[in-house]
């Protein structure tokens, strides 16, 4: 046998083995155009699953997340015991927390008015009486399962996370109305509220790049569901840009409006309005960032709560998701030097020593988690800060373990009630 001969036997048996080794099913698929992660830096992760050790592990953390969703849901709106305001079921309903009936509902009064306040007190109706709870269910689950897929190849969790997606938002008899007018309602008082767009916009862009890594081939994601999916997320961003709870809410100067912009940009660029995206990245810079971080990188208006930590972070989960989506539209946000000094690096610079348990958090905070900061900071590091990537060996690992290597965009990690 001749040498080229030889070398053609030895390349099939290589190809042949390699087959072997990789199934077809774990096959690379192609980039997606998330609207916060980087879809080319998920690509590139994937290509590098069956070679690194570490990444397995935090693989199998993310599909343990994705295997307990598999039997749960799909959720919808029009399951909740009492519909909204008007009697649409179709309309999104959450309810403020620490509102609670005087009387016992009965037909002619559904909810027991009048509501009183009792502060600090969650009235349970909230979590079982209305939307939000299984809503947060639809981020969280479309989100794990989605990213699931990309890594695996395993079409259930693709095929669950359509289903899930289609029922709360397609389905003409489940699918939830494109606003959020009874968002954070007060029974008997208030039909809704502005700061209750918050329910969406802390983790609807989870949903924005669940619904981007489907379209990157996953099975039982039509293009049919590709367009529905487009006109709801056109027509919800319209919403949140017309109505007066937009504007409402756009216009606040603490969390809700670092998170509205962020809920903003991310919507813009995934309809494909990349000009609205970019044009909101660098408003905050002047918007946000000048006014709401101090030169020292504290946050006056999240440090001023009773649980500073929990919003401290929380506000930099919102600021570094939407540095990420500036980096799809040509924005460096952690560049921008405010008039004294005031940067993203220097508010992430601020948590730190709590972060990394160097010192402990000075400032009043009902239920301290250090590994609340762990995504802002890894984020940091991603973006070139020297300080946070030396810290990166020191944070905690949340619960469920450290993602950031698979997704590589911030979560809020603890949690808050209301």
């Amino acid at each position: 046998m001749s040498g080229r001969s030889r070398a053609v036997v030895l390349l099939a048996a290589v190809v042949a083995f390699g087959a072997v080794l990789v199934p077809s099913a774990h096959a690379v698929p192609k980039a997606p155009r998330t609207a916060v992660l980087d879809g080319g830096r998920l690509q590139r992760t994937r290509a590098l699953l069956d070679h690194d050790p570490r990444l397995r592990r935090s693989l199998e953390d993310l599909t343990a997340r994705a295997d307990g969703w598999l039997d749960q849901g799909p959720w919808t709106v029009v399951d909740k015991p009492r519909p909204a305001p008007g009697g649409d079921v179709h309309e999104y309903l959450s309810q403020a927390p620490y509102w609670w009936p005087t009387s016992t509902p009965t037909a002619d009064n559904p909810w027991g008015c009048p509501y009183v306040q009792r502060d600090g007190q969650r009235n349970p109706e909230v979590d079982s009486g209305t939307d939000r709870q299984d809503a947060e269910k639809v981020f969280d689950s479309t989100y794990d399962l989605s990213l699931a897929w990309y890594y695996t190849g395993e079409r259930a969790y693709a095929e669950k996370a359509g289903q899930i997606l289609r029922t709360w938002f397609l389905d003409p008899a489940t699918r939830m109305n494109p606003d959020l007018e009874h968002a954070q309602f007060i029974p008997c008082k208030y039909d809704g509220r502005a700061i209750g767009i918050i329910d969406f916009s802390q983790s609807y862009t989870s949903v924005l790049d669940a619904q981007a890594i489907l379209a990157a081939g996953a099975p039982g994601w039509s293009a049919a569901d590709r367009t529905a999916m487009g006109r709801w997320n056109a027509d919800f961003l319209h919403w949140l840009r017309t109505s007066d709870f937009g504007k409402e809410e756009g216009a606040a100067a603490n969390n809700h409006g670092t998170f509205y912009d962020m809920q903003l940009a991310a919507l813009a660029y995934a309809t494909g309005d990349t000009a609205l995206a970019r044009r909101t990245v660098l408003d905050a810079r002047a918007k946000r960032i000048a006014p709401q971080i101090a030169a020292d990188g504290g946050q006056p208006q999240e440090l001023a709560r009773t649980r500073s930590w929990h919003y401290s972070t929380f506000d930099l989960v919102a600021y570094t998701r939407l540095a990420a989506i500036g980096r799809h539209v040509g924005v460096d946000l952690w560049a921008y030097r405010g008039p004294d000094g005031q940067s993203l690096s220097g508010a992430v610079g601020y948590l730190l020593p709590a972060a990394t348990g160097a010192a402990a958090w000075s400032r009043p905070e009902l239920e301290f988690h250090r590994y609340a900061a762990t995504d802002v900071v890894h984020a940091a590091a991603d973006a070139g800060d020297a300080a946070a990537e030396a810290a990166v060996a020191k944070l905690q690992a949340p619960p469920g373990g450290d993602l950031w290597a698979l997704r590589p965009a911030a979560e809020q990690l603890d949690s808050i009630a209301g």
